[in-house]
């Protein structure tokens, strides 16, 4: 087992004072950003000393993440999980279509696929059903989220009618009954 990163041995807080710094310094300035850490060590009274390629190392990881979450956010930001969850379906059929004409190649040529490459066709094509699955889960899970709020915002109006005295509680009664069920 490979021996721990320096970085890895650092307290907690020092170690989320360099993240911070790091960011705040637009993960430039490593030479600056390394001495500024030794001396935080030092002050903690810590027997450690940090070198510039580990913090150099260590800032690329966190510029990479960042990054990573970024393009994350936006390509969320731009599909909403119905239209994910379409492209998903479209991504499934492509690839059944193309494993059908995979096998039928084979076929035709009177190759026989080997085992490894069948097992990987049987693993990619259960995979992908299992994240087809998993989407409509977090779809069904979406629309019922925008039911709920669109319900509280429909009782909250039938309420506030009742409180002003635009119907009565006996109409707003029977709508909580029929709409609501309670």
């Amino acid at each position: 087992m490979p021996p721990a990163k320096k970085i890895d041995l650092l307290p907690a807080a020092l170690r989320e004072r360099l993240k911070s710094l790091l960011a705040e310094r637009g993960f430039a300035d490593i030479v600056e950003v390394t001495e500024e850490l030794n001396f935080w060590l030092e002050e903690e009274g810590l027997e450690l000393s940090i070198g510039k390629s580990a913090v150099g190392e260590f800032s690329r990881v966190l510029k990479d993440q960042r990054d990573a979450f970024s393009i994350a956010e936006a390509v969320l930001a731009d599909f909403d999980i119905e239209q994910e969850s379409m492209m998903q379906k479209a991504l499934m059929q492509m690839l059944a279509a193309s494993a059908v004409q995979l096998i039928q190649t084979v076929r035709e040529n009177g190759e026989v696929m080997d085992a490894k490459g069948l097992m990987a066709l049987g693993r990619m094509l259960k995979d992908l059903m299992a994240s087809s699955g998993l989407r409509e889960q977090l779809l069904e899970g979406e629309r019922q989220r925008i039911r709920e709020e669109r319900d509280r915002e429909q009782l909250a109006k039938l309420e506030e009618a009742v409180a002003n005295g635009e119907a009565s509680e006996a109409v707003g009664a029977e709508a909580k009954r029929i709409l609501f069920g309670f």
